[in-house]
């Protein structure tokens, strides 16, 4: 078994991460040593690198990330989350998380927001804590960390996204409630914006109407399902919500004003969902008099349950094929470019840039 690692340390805004190698930590209580094979970098490692976002530095920045297993802790129930048993070569996926049930706050449905929880790619590096993000040779999963197996022949590169983009899209599914025969409006085509209409999709929702500002992105909505666009540079709102009153508005965006108009559009017992506004930004106006007569819903989301995570490894699982997932990573660098990555998704802002270890990294 390799005893060395390597990880790329972030310590504060806008400056290169720098390379560390060090010894691997022996194994504690329950836990799981992986081999990162890809990391994705999302959305948010892109607001911390810039400043629009602030984590406990030194991290390690990274938490889309797919692997194999490299060892297993003695203590270990030794399965995953479907009772499947793990072993060493296994490629697997796993929360972003880790939440002990045995906190005094655990809910069973929001473990993600527990006091007692472990998150990777967002904590700070210790002498007695690291390897906890994507930006690096290996992970160690900790103790009551949700993990699935994966088809070894599974694309690596979506693989990565699963624990965060496409387990969150779950969770806004979930909590827009029954889609069949539904009318759709999805704000923001990022990764989450094209997987919650793919999946929107799938579970039978009757009209899907993407908005953004960016052309392109509504193109490709188009090919992940969305039956109707909507530029907002052009039209801002649209004259398309009054011949489709909207049941269920999802945004994915975080822009005020895609939120406003999003909650406007809303007809008669509709849902709203926001999971785009991640970060520090103005107040939106909502008029409380149509919230009560058109006896709205809304709700927020960060992060995802059990169950979502659940669902999104079993969509991807059977759709992998059917939408474009493969052309949303645009360019993926090697680890040691991994400076080179961030400037690459900065400048270009793709949908996702992807991060590829070699196994002799």
């Amino acid at each position: 078994m390799e005893t060395t690692g390597t990880y790329y340390v972030f310590d504060r805004a806008n400056t290169p991460l720098r390379k560390q190698i060090t010894t691997l930590p022996s194994l504690a209580d329950s836990e799981i040593l992986v081999r990162i094979s890809y990391a994705a970098l999302c959305g948010s490692d892109l607001h911390t690198y810039c400043g629009l976002r602030q984590e406990p530095c030194p991290t390690i920045l990274g938490h889309e990330i797919v692997g194999t297993i490299a060892a297993i802790s003695p203590t270990h129930p030794g399965k995953d989350a479907r009772g499947v048993p793990l072993k060493v070569g296994d490629l697997i996926t796993w929360t972003v998380f880790s939440s002990d049930p045995n906190s005094k706050e655990y809910q069973t449905e929001t473990p993600q927001k527990n006091s007692n929880i472990y998150k990777y790619g967002h904590r700070q590096i210790t002498e007695t804590d690291n390897f906890h993000g994507g930006l690096a040779t290996h992970i160690i999963l900790r103790k009551y960390t949700y993990i699935r197996i994966l088809p070894s022949d599974f694309p690596q590169a979506i693989a990565a996204t699963i624990n965060c983009a496409i387990a969150t899209s779950a969770g806004a599914i979930r909590l827009a409630g029954s889609l069949s025969g539904k009318t759709v409006h999805v704000a923001g085509i990022g990764l989450l914006g094209l997987t919650t209409i793919a999946m929107c999709k799938e579970l039978g929702a009757d009209v899907i109407i993407a908005s953004d500002i960016d052309e392109n992105r509504l193109t490709l909505a188009k090919e992940f399902g969305a039956t109707h666009t909507v530029n907002n540079k052009l039209s801002d709102p649209s004259p398309l919500f009054s011949e489709h009153p909207v049941d269920r508005f999802i945004d994915m965006s975080g822009s005020p004003q895609a939120m406003e108009n999003g909650v406007d559009s809303l007809t008669l017992y509709g849902r709203a969902v926001f999971v785009g506004a991640v970060f520090k930004q103005p107040k939106i106006g909502i008029s409380a008099e149509q919230v009560i007569r058109k006896m709205l819903t809304i709700q927020g989301l960060h992060n995802y349950n059990y169950a979502d995570f659940d669902f999104a490894v079993d969509f991807i699982l059977a759709h992998v094929k059917k939408y474009p997932f493969a052309s949303l990573i645009e360019q993926d660098f090697p680890l040691d470019e991994a400076n080179e990555a961030f400037h690459f998704a900065l400048q270009k802002k793709p949908i996702r840039t992807g991060i590829y270890i070699p196994k002799a990294q």
